[in-house]
């Protein structure tokens, strides 16, 4: 098992998913969700989230056989569905954006 990290350079990605560099490169390009950090330099950085995505991008295209397109489609209801079971974040977003909209408002006068 990997040593849980913030962020993990591509080779480690690799070693994790078993994955070629070319492969996640292409699939970030394919991918919305795949988008690595960058700090400064061109060196991707990627997060544990990334690493469950690719993980599930490679279960539908390899084990499920599913198209690129199908992919998408699938990862974009996944992710719509879990924001539609998680009321409390969209509240905290709520409640946080009201804040903020408060501050600036005091901030301007």
């Amino acid at each position: 098992m990997h040593k849980a990290k913030l962020y993990y350079k591509i080779g480690e990605v690799c070693d994790i998913t078993g994955l070629k560099p070319s492969i996640i490169r292409f699939w970030e390009k394919e991918f919305r969700q795949l988008r690595p950090v960058k700090f400064g330099s061109n060196h991707r950085y990627y997060t544990k989230d990334h690493l469950k995505t690719l993980e599930q991008i490679k279960e539908l295209l390899y084990t499920e056989k599913m198209t690129i397109e199908g992919a998408k489609r699938r990862l974009d209801e996944d992710n719509l569905r879990s924001k539609k079971q998680n009321p409390a974040e969209d509240n905290i977003i709520s409640v946080v954006r009201s804040e903020l909209e408060r501050i600036l408002d005091i901030l301007k006068h």
